[in-house]
């Protein structure tokens, strides 16, 4: 198939690497506008658009899709398909008309639960013990098109939103492939009206830990939140950003430390297996320990 690409961080990446290993020809590559990083705050262009120009591909970087040349663009590239995965701009109707097979989008939930643009943090923070990949065919509503292909996966006890990331990544660049094989066999399953709910966002604002949370709560809320943006708490007038956790035995005041970096949450406890302390990389707990001094309670 022709097909226009359009995605920006690294779970797109390796899509776009399934697309042209599948012999799809890229007509082009829509990305996200390079962005201010690092100390020198100097434009970096996004990780899909690395790759695409590493692969010899044309990208584009609109700032909006909304505008009439913007569409025309678009629609002059005569593509059969778009496939859309973690893009970040709204794709007006004309764009999700253009291409003559229409838009298929990659998302990394068991639609309808966690429609939205955070739903592997969501589902990690929220418990839940499953996930996967739907392959859904693009309307204009947020995540509401009917589902072509889908496939479950489970998330582990302690798993990270950061490894259920790269499974999720490979799992989608594998089903779009088989989607775009057998798309004139599959037949469109509407969404049911049951089972809602919307990931939103992640607001750096939510990442500070709560220790009078029931310690299930707490160990969820830091492996949800790892590596981006990474839950937080004050640990002696420093801020120590938390990887990984798990629940453990204890009782104590919320915060308080139990011995190593066993903390006592409102109910139960957790025990921190991964931390970063500001201006060094992530460490073990045992590395943490060995060159700082937990202070007796946690803010």
């Amino acid at each position: 198939m022709r097909v226009v690409f359009m995605g920006t961080p690294d779970f797109s990446v390796p899509v776009l690497d399934a697309l042209v290993a599948a012999g799809h020809e890229v007509a082009c590559v829509y990305c996200q506008p390079p962005r201010p990083a690092g100390r020198g705050k100097k434009d970096r262009p996004s990780p899909v658009q690395a790759r695409a120009e590493a692969l010899g591909l044309p990208v584009r970087h609109p700032t909006s899709l909304r505008g009439a040349d913007a569409q025309a663009e678009f629609a002059a590239l005569a593509a059969d398909m778009a496939v859309v995965v973690a893009y970040g701009l709204i794709l007006p109707q004309p764009v999700l008309d253009a291409p003559r097979l229409g838009c298929l989008n990659i998302h990394a939930s068991l639609l309808p639960r966690w429609r939205g643009a955070a739903p592997i943090h969501r589902a990690v923070m929220a418990g839940d013990t499953e996930t996967g990949i739907c392959i859904m065919r693009m309307e204009a509503g947020l995540d509401t098109g009917p589902v072509l292909l889908r496939e479950t996966m489970p998330i582990g006890a302690e798993e990270t939103t950061g490894e259920l990331h790269d499974r999720l990544s490979a799992l989608g660049a594998r089903l779009i492939v088989q989607a775009l094989a057998r798309l004139p066999d599959l037949t469109p399953e509407p969404q049911p009206d049951q089972g809602v709910t919307y990931a939103a966002k992640i607001d750096k604002a939510e990442a500070r830990v709560d220790w009078t949370r029931p310690a299930a709560d707490v160990a969820r809320h830091i492996n949800g939140l790892s590596p981006f943006p990474g839950a937080w708490c004050a640990a002696g007038g420093e801020r120590l950003k938390l990887l990984r956790a798990r629940t453990t035995h204890g009782t104590g005041l919320p915060g308080t430390s139990l011995g190593g970096l066993r903390i006592a949450c409102g109910t139960g406890a957790v025990e921190i297996l991964e931390a970063q302390r500001e201006g060094k990389r992530p460490m073990t707990a045992d590395e943490i320990l060995r060159g700082f001094t937990l202070p007796d309670r946690l803010d």
